[in-house]
């Protein structure tokens, strides 16, 4: 009897212990998307929202958002770019898993640390070099040249994503493969590629939202032709303090589910 006790008091334990980490890491993301509702131009919650008054939540700022050639603009800056630049750090990151993953190569560690160094050097370090390195090539205040950037810090997540889809590949199919006549393109196309899929686009996910989401790069070396959501966040915030901010966060909030989901299910389908 005590030990089923002790067995229900610590599973209440930790199931309050579980509900106050998500609350704690939860909250603060999603108090912003009944803010966006806010009829006045506030940031905190005004008695009519408390009470509930029809009157006091509105759509006006998306309307504001949806009506303002500025966040048009940002958002076909933020696809474009963040589209090209994942399918750049996809195609570099699975050739270099591909090395990577051959135990024949050498100093496999090394490149590996080299590889993924971009993704624990503090962006601020990484963007003041791209900005240097890129004015020297005139890329700077381009789309060329942020695409480039935004690769550079997707490339990692690819490596990781895909060297672990092949942890568990089985390279006696390789092998086999070559022993029938197949080339190595020929092997990759119809033996590696179509197991380490999920991998790969698990990979490319992770970089396109690398580069939607990313601002201080843009601080740095894009112009007003490359304002992304981001960057068009950080100007609002700091030029004008206006709740589209709250309106095109609810969007990104509603997008980072939807990059959640995707991710799981191709996860489900690595297993």
């Amino acid at each position: 009897m005590f030990g089923l006790r002790d067995g229900a008091v610590s599973r209440a334990l930790y199931l309050a212990f579980c509900a106050f980490v998500f609350v704690f890491l939860v909250a603060p993301i999603l108090v912003i998307v009944p803010l966006s509702f806010n009829a006045e131009p506030y940031f905190t919650f005004t008695e009519g929202m408390l009470r509930l008054d029809p009157d006091a939540w509105s759509l006006r700022w998306y309307d504001a958002l949806v009506e303002d050639a500025r966040w048009g603009r940002a958002l076909a800056n933020s696809l474009g770019i963040g589209v090209a630049a994942a399918l750049l750090a996809t195609v570099l990151g699975t050739v270099a898993a591909l090395g990577l993953s051959n135990p024949a190569m050498p100093l496999r560690r090394l490149v590996t640390g080299i590889l993924i160094s971009p993704m624990v050097i503090p962006v601020i370090i990484a963007a003041a070099g791209m900005f240097f390195f890129y004015s020297d090539l005139r890329l700077t205040q381009s789309h060329f040249g942020l695409i480039l950037a935004h690769a550079a810090l997707g490339t990692p997540f690819v490596v990781i994503t895909v060297t672990a889809t092949l942890s568990g590949f089985d390279r006696n199919l390789v092998r086999a493969s070559q022993s029938l006549g197949a080339g190595p393109l020929t092997t990759f196309r119809r033996v590696q590629l179509p197991l380490i899929t999920p991998g790969v686009l698990s990979g490319a996910l992770f970089a396109f939202a690398a580069s939607f989401d990313e601002v201080v790069i843009v601080l740095f070396m894009g112009g007003l032709n490359q304002r992304t959501i981001p960057r068009q966040m950080w100007s609002g915030i700091r030029e004008e303090i206006s709740p589209t901010i709250l309106a095109a966060a609810t969007f990104l909030i509603a997008f980072a589910l939807v990059f959640l989901f995707a991710v799981e299910r191709l996860r489900s389908r690595t297993r």
